[in-house]
This record gives structure tokens, C-alpha cells and sequence, in this order.
């Protein structure tokens, strides 16, 4: 069996079958690295896929297809939002302004109640870290909480089927159906590359509805995936990590108070002080899920209704762990790579300066007033009382013996210095140099 026609059947039999989204995703990534000729080399290279498959469809194929796809307005029911309205990939393929939710829908006038993320650095290219799980310490003893996942609250396990949620969401493209999905598909420029490359000999791919948008996530994923678009690592911090540059005074000190446990202690949520052995570069996340209580942001649509609360991992948009109290008010802990480009921040978008966010980890407890409202009379006004012991309080949260915050002003002045090394793009002075 060739490598395009393992894939093919694994696609269609995910469709058919009800295969989980999960088993699909890890023999869609045992088929492609068991039938590439080489093994992946150092992140930042295109080789965690193949190039040629000798058989339809190409990862380049595919790839060219989603790039299609994902800037296209024509599949929306609008006709004038694709994927890349939310996901700019000037933005580091987040939101294109300070705007926490683009609007949506049909007529463009709805609008959901989360904060897109950014899309690079969410496939690992280290390991299946990305399939939602509930992570134990070593033993099985104690807990850590869920890992993983998809989305804010972890609700999906890969890239297909997060293409398919913005496709649908009648607060975003606003398809009613799968149907409806590929009719608006067949009226693109693109429609026959498609049906060329996806369609097996003598079947018309776009006859099945569920096949069709199947292969559609899965070309939207494929180009996803693409290194030079997504996983470029060609930040600052990584020429410095390749001892090609040195980090500035103030950028040396973030990176210290960044990685210290008694001041920032960042790095226990977002690790990234060094490369892996495998030499692979760090993501600066742990894929986990913590409660962190950010303010409520009463500019969203959705909490002008007092009683509603997004919850995260128990709701309300995943319902599988509705009744796992424990889990409210969990969000996942995105990424820092391009961090420094993002204006709305958290899941939320409460906040809407990278300096603000690292004071609020630093002074949630010390002065509420401050996040929470002018005399505010309790805390953590996103949040009902009741799941208030599910809030992280670690450092930097947790103060001093003497009352102070574990991070003074030019602590954090120099965090948001060091963050700012994780924004790719950064050409370094040989090279300019060699550019002349």
C-alpha cells in the first residue's frame, strides 16, 4: 500500500466509519513518518512530512490547497470572512487587531466570546503532547489536571477538526452543514485541483459531502503544519540559542527572573530556557490547563448576561467534563513564541499590553482593586466564588514573606524585554551584514 492511498483510506474511513478524531490523527502521522525516506532533522525544516508521496495526494498538493482554503471569504456564509480574518499570518496568524472576537455569522453581526489564538507552535513537533489527557506525576498518585488538547479548553485533538469548528460556528463562517460547506467549496477556481488530487480513481470526491470536507480539514491542517509558515523558530531568542547573538542587559535579565522560581517562576508553565536533547527548540508551553481568574471583559457581547461565565475545560462550550468542578475555570496555557505581537490578551481579551499581563501576575492578590474595579468588593469577578479553589496561587501570584510582589518594576520591564526576543522574523547583524 502506498503512501497516498494509506492516507486516502485512513481520511475516508475516518468519515465513514466514526473513527475517533484522535485514532485518525495518530495513524495519519504513523502513515506519513513510516513512508518518508528520511528522519525529521532540526526543527525548522519542512521534513516532518514527506514531499512526494508517489501516489495522490502530495503534502505539496494538499499544502497548496489549504493555503487556498484558509484565505478564502467564499466559504463563508458571509462570503467575506475566511480563516486568516482572525488568524493573520502578519500577527503570527493571531487576531489582526485589538479586537478580542472579529465579527461573524451570515450577516457579520455576531460574535463568539473567545479570544482566537495564535496558530504557530500549536503542532508539536516533539511529541503527541497535543491529544487532551489528564496528566499524573510520576507514581500515578497526585493529579496534575488535563494536558492538551486543542482550543482554550482542549476540546479537540488536532488540526482537522479545529479547521472544521470555525466552518461551521454560526458566530463565524456560519455554514448550516457539511453540505453546504462544499457547495460553496464547488464554486471556487480551485475546486477541480481539489477533486484531482483527493478523488481515488474513478470517484468523484466531491459526490460525498462528509468525504469532501474531510479532506478539506485535513488540507487545511497539512498547510497547518507547513514549518516556514507555522514552526519557523527564527526568533531572536533562538539566534541566541544557536550562539549566533547575544541578549541584551535587559533581555538577560528577563530571561534570569523569567526562569527563577521565587520571582517570575514562568518557566513551570512556559518552559523554554534551553533546546531539548533532540536539539529541538522549545515551545514555551506545557500544554496544561490553569486557572488563572483574569478580569472579566465586559466588552464582550456574551457578559452583559451577569450570569453567564466561560468556565473553560467544564464549560460552556466543551460539555464532556461538565461535571468535573475541579476543571472551572481551567484555560490552556498558550505558547509565548510571538507573544510581543498580540494587542488582547488571555481568553478573554481582558487585557491589552504584554507589561499589564505580567503586573497582573504579579499583583492579582496584592491589589485586586487594580483588575477587578475601584472598590471592588471581592476578587476574581470572572469567576463564581465556588470554583475560587481551583485559582492558581503560586509564584508569582503568592507574595513575599513581607507583603511585597515577587516581581518589582523593572522585574517586569525586563520579562517583557525577554518576551520580545520570541517574536520570529529576527535577522541577525551577520547576516544584514551579509545581505549588503
Amino acid at each position: 500500500m502506498t503512501a497516498g492511498r494509506g492516507i486516502r483510506r485512513i481520511v475516508k474511513a475516518t468519515a465513514r466509519t466514526g473513527a475517533t478524531a484522535i485514532v485518525a490523527a495518530i495513524l495519519l502521522d504513523a502513515v506519513v513518518l513510516a513512508c518518508s525516506n528520511e528522519a525529521p532533522e532540526a526543527v525548522g525544516t519542512d521534513t516532518h512530512f514527506p514531499m512526494v508521496y508517489g501516489d495522490r495526494p502530495t503534502v505539496a498538493e494538499l499544502s497548496a490547497l489549504g493555503r487556498q482554503m484558509f484565505f478564502d471569504p467564499r466559504l463563508s456564509a458571509s462570503g467575506r470572512q475566511s480563516c486568516s480574518s482572525c488568524h493573520d499570518p502578519a500577527h503570527a496568524y493571531g487576531p489582526p487587531d485589538r479586537r478580542v472576537v472579529q465579527p461573524g455569522g451570515a450577516a457579520m453581526d455576531r460574535y463568539g466570546f473567545r479570544n482566537a489564538p495564535s496558530l504557530t507552535y500549536l503542532h508539536s513537533p516533539i511529541a503527541f503532547t497535543e491529544h487532551f489527557y489528564e496528566a499524573e506525576v510520576s507514581g500515578g498518585k497526585d493529579d496534575e489536571g488535563p494536558t492538551g488538547g486543542r482550543t482554550w479548553d482542549g476540546r479537540v485533538n488536532n488540526g482537522h477538526d479545529q479547521a472544521l469548528m470555525p466552518l461551521l460556528d454560526p458566530n463565524e463562517m456560519a455554514n448550516t452543514s457539511r453540505e453546504e460547506v462544499v457547495s460553496r467549496l464547488a464554486r471556487t477556481d480551485y475546486v477541480d485541483a481539489f477533486r484531482k488530487a483527493v478523488s481515488a480513481p474513478g470517484e468523484d470526491v466531491m459526490a460525498d459531502p462528509d468525504d469532501a470536507v474531510t479532506w478539506m480539514t485535513v488540507a487545511l491542517e497539512t498547510f497547518e503544519q507547513s514549518n516556514a509558515e507555522f514552526h519557523p523558530f527564527t526568533s531572536k531568542y533562538d539566534a541566541y540559542l544557536r550562539d549566533e547573538i547575544e541578549l541584551s542587559t535587559a533581555e538577560q535579565r528577563g530571561l534570569t527572573a523569567f526562569n527563577d522560581m521565587k520571582k517570575g517562576n514562568c518557566a513551570s508553565c512556559h518552559p523554554g530556557s534551553h533546546k531539548s536533547p533532540q536539539n529541538h527548540y522549545p515551545i514555551f508551553t506545557d500544554f496544561g490547563h490553569v486557572a488563572l481568574a483574569v478580569p472579566r471583559n465586559r466588552d464582550l457581547p456574551a457578559n452583559r448576561d451577569p450570569d453567564f461565565h466561560d468556565l473553560g475545560v467544564c464549560g460552556p462550550l466543551r460539555t464532556d467534563l461538565s461535571d468535573r468542578l475541579e476543571y472551572c475555570g481551567l484555560f490552556r496555557t498558550p505558547s509565548l513564541r510571538n507573544v510581543a505581537l498580540r494587542q488582547s490578551f488571555f481568553h478573554n481579551g481582558s487585557l491589552h499590553a504584554l507589561r499589564d499581563v505580567v503586573d497582573f501576575y504579579a499583583t492579582r492578590d496584592l491589589t485586586p482593586q487594580k483588575w477587578y474595579g475601584r472598590g471592588a468588593s471581592r476578587k476574581y469577578d470572572d469567576l463564581p466564588e465556588r470554583y475560587w479553589k481551583n485559582v492558581n496561587s503560586d509564584v508569582p501570584f503568592k507574595p513575599k514573606a513581607d507583603g511585597r510582589p515577587r516581581l518589582t518594576a523593572r522585574d517586569i520591564d525586563d520579562i517583557v524585554a525577554f518576551l520580545g526576543t520570541l517574536t520570529d522574523g529576527y535577522v541577525t547583524p551577520a547576516a544584514r551584514t551579509a545581505r549588503k
